[in-house]
């Protein structure tokens, strides 16, 4: 079977690279035609882009979170059907169906295609071809606008516009018909077939004739009133930003909004009583690791008490020492995690596809970081059991610091994450586990608890440590001796530490 190497497709105008976020198959996986294969993320979102056909994963040909440009080689897909195109769209792009509808002779209604999973309609921004005039294959025919980008739409067939049947600035639902073609070289009995009509994403060239709704402005870019509108400006007053340079930019409304007293939040109709505001894209990049988990993961939760006084002297005796090595309770109890590693390697794998298991020589360890917003990032301590105390604390405050920064390091080679609530006054809960990671493990606030090592009456101080696991690889027993594993490396710190 022939194999074919899939790219990053265009995804609106002026993008000019993605971001790889996840795989969602591995090699040797199959794959169902228009089946999420890969997620990736731009400024505008972060979306799951679909297999174009049936077929098996042979490999990636680039690593998760890595930038890629727009029309990159992303994998290499083994397929049966006789043709692939070489540079398959995303979901969120029209290389969806659309239907060509025979109304007598050569004359074939285009209708607006299918955009993704979830859109109901798309608004028509500009028609770029006038009745009359001619058209090629492939040459942009109108352009579209949706919550998720503005897009033109090409042309399936070479012949002649003859009449668009809505006009610009109308909203019409996904499957209205748009435009009337005269075709040459296509039969009308074979109009009424699916065709995927190629997509590209270009900006409008200078030269292209551009029909705006009366009383609207038109050197308004289609990007810019969708990025006006997210951040809370109305369409009449859009209408009086200035533009520094000949179109307006989202630079201008920028601007504008920094002169005035306009929020970065959408205004409600008048009464309702709420806000709204766009989500951020890092917020946006979780919700879909958080939902893609919640579909594929069989979470189980278990909390151990831990005897926390052995750490809490430890930690004021680095603090007495008054040199600039003062780490943090939570980097001791990171270091026995990723110690407790080296002896159970079901924690160092992922699932692969259905039924295979691969586990790392080392463990990638996740950090949950919190960011101002409530935005929520990952900092990766890489090999993390094989390093000494002093490299671990100081590589896992470099990785830290460079969250709080906004850079996210998750990949799919973090297996298990940390997230600690001690400050926030959480002594349990479940925390959620996203594969392909297998566990996330809690770690709550320090409390006075009664001593359970005698039958006296007296007070210790105790943490809670939770494990989430991933049952479909991970087992009750196995996760308890896992977790037992950290709560003894924790009741040994000093040991540990000093080994």
């Amino acid at each position: 079977m022939p194999e074919v190497s899939l790219r990053i497709p265009q995804i609106g105008e002026g993008l000019q690279e993605a971001r790889l976020v996840a795989y969602l198959k591995q090699p040797g996986d199959l794959v169902k035609r228009d089946e999420p294969i890969y997620q990736m993320e731009t400024d505008k979102a972060v979306m799951d882009v679909e297999s174009p056909q049936d077929g098996r994963i042979v490999k990636w040909l680039a690593e998760p979170d890595t930038i890629l440009k727009i029309g990159a080689e992303v994998l290499v897909i083994e397929t049966s059907e006789p043709s692939v195109a070489p540079s398959s769209p995303a979901p969120q792009t029209p290389e969806a169906t659309e239907e060509q509808i025979p109304v007598g002779g050569n004359e074939i209604r285009l209708q607006i295609p299918q955009i993704g999973e979830g859109l109901q309609e798309a608004r028509l921004v500009a028609c770029l071809k006038q009745p009359g005039e001619r058209v090629k294959r492939d040459e942009a025919l109108y352009q579209m606008e949706t919550d998720k980008a503005v897009m033109d739409v090409e042309s399936p067939y070479e012949g002649e516009v003859v009449e668009w049947l809505a006009a610009p600035d109308t909203v019409l639902p996904i499957g209205a018909d748009v435009v009337l073609l005269r075709t040459e070289g296509v039969s009308p009995v074979a109009t009424g077939v699916s065709h995927s009509a190629p997509v590209s994403q270009a900006p409008l060239s200078a030269t292209r004739p551009v029909v705006v709704s009366e009383g609207r402005r038109t050197d308004i870019p289609p990007r810019t009133r969708a990025y006006a509108k997210s951040k809370g400006l109305s369409n009449e007053e859009l209408e009086s930003v200035p533009a520094a340079g000949s179109k307006l930019m989202p630079e201008d409304v920028d601007a504008f909004l920094a002169g005035s007293t306009a929020a970065a939040i959408v205004k409600p109709p008048a009464g309702q009583g709420y806000s709204e505001q766009p989500m951020s894209p890092k917020q946006r990049n979780l919700m879909s690791r958080l939902v893609r988990g919640n579909q594929l993961a069989v979470p189980g939760t278990m909390t151990v008490a831990m005897d926390w006084t052995g750490i809490e002297a430890l930690r004021a005796e680095f603090k007495a020492k008054g040199d600039e090595f003062k780490p943090s309770a939570f980097t001791m109890f990171a270091y026995a995690v990723a110690k407790a590693t080296r002896d159970h390697p079901a924690f160092r794998s992922m699932i692969v596809g259905d039924g295979v298991i691969r586990t790392y020589d080392h463990v990638h360890l996740g950090i949950a970081v919190a960011l101002p917003g409530d935005d929520l990032v990952v900092a990766v301590v890489d090999d993390a059991d094989t390093l000494n105390w002093r490299t671990f604390a100081d590589m896992c405050r470099e990785k830290i610091e460079l969250a709080r920064s906004g850079k996210d390091q998750a990949n799919e080679s973090v297996t298990i994450s940390l997230t600690n609530m001690q400050a926030f006054g959480i002594r349990d809960a479940v925390a959620v586990v996203v594969p392909p990671g297998v566990a996330t493990v809690f770690l709550g606030e320090p409390y006075n608890g009664l001593d359970q090592s005698t039958s006296d009456v007296r007070i210790k101080r105790y943490a809670n440590l939770g494990i989430t696991i991933d049952h479909r690889l991970v087992n009750g027993v196995g996760a308890a001796n896992f977790q037992n594993a950290i709560k003894h490396n924790v009741e040994n710190i000093r040991d540990l530490i000093h080994t």
